[in-house]
């Protein structure tokens, strides 16, 4: 029994030992604790600016160091900068900086020295649009008016410079473009879109960075809006108001949001609008090992508020990356640079790109045209649906718009055996880019590129596109008002591709409400400038809308509104 007892002592000392060790090794050392010997505090004096550290302000620093002796500050002064109170020897200095940028301000104290970057900013009006009754700034209506927030802790003379767009009028209904002063009173404007206010100001006799305001100013009447992607730029808005006055200009409004890579599809449903950027990569790449895809959608609110990402293939296949886009009610039909297209729910956010998660809808090899009219490398272009009937243009491996319905989908690799489908190639052996169809009036356009045989064309009807061939070509091609045909830009290098990719015209789209088509013209003719045109309904012309841009993926909100 004394054994036993013996060794549950033992055994009971061993365990609190160890207990009380395990707590003892927890507990950090003095001289682990954080270092206070050498520190130092910062904060703004002028009571009116205490967030930002801005040029001129006046900054207070303190000694708070545990050592003890005499400091010695580096405030990495420039020759403008000055000390206002104290030395470099105080325990509190004040400084003013005069000029901004990142310094490195040092504490010395008993051979030991701490170091802490500090951002100075320039001085930099920000200039605000007042609150606006109903929210809505009109053409031609609405008054607006403007604030200034200017930080100015030195109390400095100011000198403001209002530049006004064209076609705005004060209180008075007089023209102004220039106004010397801090408030310039209440304009209003007198063309539609984004209108850019800037102010110039003057301080203390410095000028200061020129900052500009965007006011999106609305039309007066409910029109539908185009949506369209700029190369290198942001999406880019405009209201289809084909009655405005002669002396109003509808000129585009910027929506803040980047365009992307390479944007070759934009796609408005469900009150939102889909940029389907297939990345920086998107001509040919052997991609072995299926990780140089770049490509993603973003989805962007119809007043560009809200911008959020559906889908990524970064990282993935480079071929998956989204290229082309439909849109139903419930579904975004996304189609690759080749095999085939697949399906995403609208409502789909923040998800990556699998083909197990998103198999293919349809494949090159599940139709019935696969060794038949198209092969395995058939290159995509736009997609779309006429009523029942698949529209799926081709660019390569395959030419034309393979045509096929739901039930004509197989589920496995074609066979010789396996019939086409009925509804059949249309314009096979040619290099078709885009197409829309006109519902209303049953015209359906599409878009050519291929030499001698660029641009836009025009069938009254759909069955007046299987008569269409390479010989009367001609006798459907949409031209300008003094007789020009569209040349889309195929010169190597330039039209960012190669056979079978050149971007010409990358989308088209139909305002519903006057049968007029909107596309973006990537001009290999020097004589007439790339950008946004139109084919008039009404006049059967084509039209140059905005020019001197590059333009990708259009697409239309049919929804009439004012502003979005």
């Amino acid at each position: 029994m004394r054994t036993m007892s013996f060794f549950k002592y033992v055994l009971f000392s061993f365990v609190v030992m160890s207990f009380l060790s395990a707590c003892v090794d927890h507990v950090a050392e003095e001289e682990e604790l954080p270092n206070k010997d050498v520190a130092f505090e910062y904060s703004i004096v002028d009571e009116s600016y205490v967030i930002d550290y801005y040029v001129g302000a006046q900054i207070k620093f303190v000694n708070t160091s545990y050592l003890s002796g005499t400091p010695t500050w580096d405030f990495d002064l420039g020759t403008e900068d000055e000390i206002v109170k104290g030395t470099i020897n105080s325990d509190t200095v004040v400084i003013k900086y005069k000029v901004s940028g990142l310094r490195a301000v040092k504490l010395t104290v008993n051979n030991k020295t701490i170091e802490q970057p500090i951002f100075i900013s320039d001085i930099k009006p920000i200039l605000l649009l007042d609150s606006i009754e109903g929210a809505l700034c009109e053409v031609l209506t609405t008054e607006v008016s403007f604030s200034v927030d200017l930080p100015n802790p030195e109390n400095l003379d100011v000198v403001y410079s209002w530049t006004f767009p064209e076609n705005t009028t004060d209180e008075k209904g007089d023209t102004i473009t220039k106004f010397e002063g801090e408030n310039p009173g209440k304009v209003r404007f007198g063309n539609v879109g984004s209108q850019f206010v800037k102010l110039n100001v003057t301080l203390g006799g410095r000028a200061l960075e020129e900052v500009s305001l965007n006011v999106q100013v609305a039309y007066n009447k409910e029109v539908p809006t185009l949506y369209y992607a700029e190369k290198g730029g942001n999406i880019m808005a405009l209201k289809l108001a084909s009655d405005a006055p002669k002396d109003m200009k509808i000129e585009p409004f910027d929506m803040g949001v980047k365009s992307g890579q390479h944007p070759l599809n934009i796609v408005f449903a469900d009150s939102s609008l889909y940029i389907l950027d297939c990345g920086l990569q998107f001509t040919y790449v052997n991609d072995v090992d299926g990780v140089m895809g770049d490509g993603r959608i973003i989805v962007m609110s119809k007043d560009g508020s809200v911008v959020e990402t559906m889908l990524s293939n970064v990282g993935g296949a480079a071929f998956d990356d989204p290229f082309y886009g439909y849109a139903d009610k419930q579904n975004l039909y996304v189609g690759g640079r080749l095999t085939g297209f697949y399906k995403i729910g609208l409502k789909e956010r923040n998800v990556t790109y699998s083909l197990n998660d998103y198999p293919y809808y349809v494949q090159n090899n599940t139709l019935g045209y696969y060794n038949k009219g198209t092969g395995y490398a058939s290159m995509n272009a736009c997609i779309g649906k006429v009523g029942d009937v698949w529209y799926w243009c081709k660019t390569n491996d395959g030419k034309g718009i393979i045509r096929f319905t739901d039930s004509d989908i197989l589920k496995e690799t074609a066979k010789d055996t396996d019939p086409k489908p009925a509804a059949g190639i249309a314009l096979p052996g040619m290099d078709v880019k885009s197409f829309v169809y006109d519902k209303n009036s049953g015209a359906f356009y599409f878009a050519l590129f291929g030499v001698a045989r660029d641009g836009v064309y025009r069938c009254a009807s759909i069955a007046e596109l299987d008569n269409v061939s390479a010989t009367n070509l001609v006798n459907y091609q949409c031209k300008t008002a003094d007789d020009r045909a569209l040349t889309l830009i195929t010169e190597a290098g330039k039209g960012e591709g190669s056979s079978g990719e050149f971007i010409g015209i990358c989308q088209m789209a139909i305002d519903e409400s006057t049968g007029d088509v909107y596309f973006g013209l990537r001009s290999g003719d020097a004589s007439m400038k790339s950008g946004v045109y139109r084919y008039n309904a009404t006049s059967r012309v084509l039209e140059s809308v905005i020019e001197g841009v590059n333009v990708y993926g259009v697409a239309i909100n049919q929804n009439p509104s004012k502003l979005f």
